[in-house]
């Protein structure tokens, strides 16, 4: 995840601690060439005191010099003793004005990784804390996912079942209304027989014929409906087989009256 706190208190503006480093390590620079600078000034110096010194030296000790020249010579040798310790006391003051500067940076810095670290902690008490429960979430989801797998299990299961009862259902009702046609057409046939024997007769009944016709026409139509039944439900049957739901329905069939 992106950071998006603000930088406060750390920074007033974004980019304050690199500036600050930044600024301590030209300061760092600047210290080190100021020490460079004064020690080769020292060196400098020293040099240069030694070389008057030798020269005063050969001066005093050679009887032929002028008290002119040696004069000129302590002047010379005091102005840049007065120069060299100007110079000194400038340096020394720029060192002391840089030492505090990397003081107060180093404090700043100091402030800044005490905070650091006290974040630290607490972004580490956070994140054990967000593992713990991570660790919860995690195995509850594993409890919850065997239970939905035990559920979808069982559900499965009692689909099967529900499909089987509505295909018994079906069947049962299929063979109830095929019976019921079948013996209707049954009844009818022994009407037909009665009517077909009674106009071989002599004393045939006026008629017969159109009402003999009316029966096999009738006991046909018994036996189309009874197809018509067997496959309506069979229908039924396999959309039931096929996952489809709300076929427990018994089809309508149309009442045909007997002759």
């Amino acid at each position: 995840e992106t950071n998006t706190l603000p930088f406060h208190p750390f920074e007033m503006q974004q980019g304050d601690i690199l500036r600050m480093e930044k600024e301590h390590q030209v300061l760092k620079e600047q210290l080190k060439e100021a020490q460079e600078k004064y020690e080769q000034l020292e060196n400098r110096n020293s040099e240069e005191i030694s070389a008057f010194q030798e020269l005063l030296k050969k001066c005093v000790e050679e009887t032929k010099v002028s008290r002119s020249e040696l004069d000129w010579l302590h002047q010379d040798l005091e102005i840049k003793v007065k120069k060299w310790q100007q110079e000194k006391k400038e340096n020394q003051e720029n060192l002391k004005a840089l030492r505090n500067t990397a003081k107060k940076h180093s404090d700043v810095r100091n402030r800044y990784l005490k905070t650091i670290d006290e974040k630290e902690k607490q972004y580490n008490e956070y994140l054990n804390t967000y593992l713990e429960t991570s660790n919860m979430f995690a195995s509850d989801k594993v409890k919850l996912e065997e239970l939905i797998k035990k559920s979808e299990d069982d559900c499965q299961e009692l689909v099967k079942r529900a499909v089987k009862a509505e295909i018994s259902v079906l069947k049962n009702w299929k063979e109830t209304q095929v019976c019921k046609l079948g013996g209707i057409a049954a009844n009818a046939e022994t009407n037909l027989k009665t009517l077909k024997s009674l106009s071989s007769s002599a004393s045939a009944v006026p008629n017969l014929k159109s009402q003999i016709e009316s029966w096999e026409i009738f006991i046909s139509n018994i036996k189309k409906q009874q197809e018509k039944v067997k496959a309506e439900y069979e229908e039924k049957v396999e959309r039931v087989k096929n996952g489809e739901r709300n076929c427990l329905s018994k089809p309508e069939t149309a009442d045909l009256p007997s002759p």
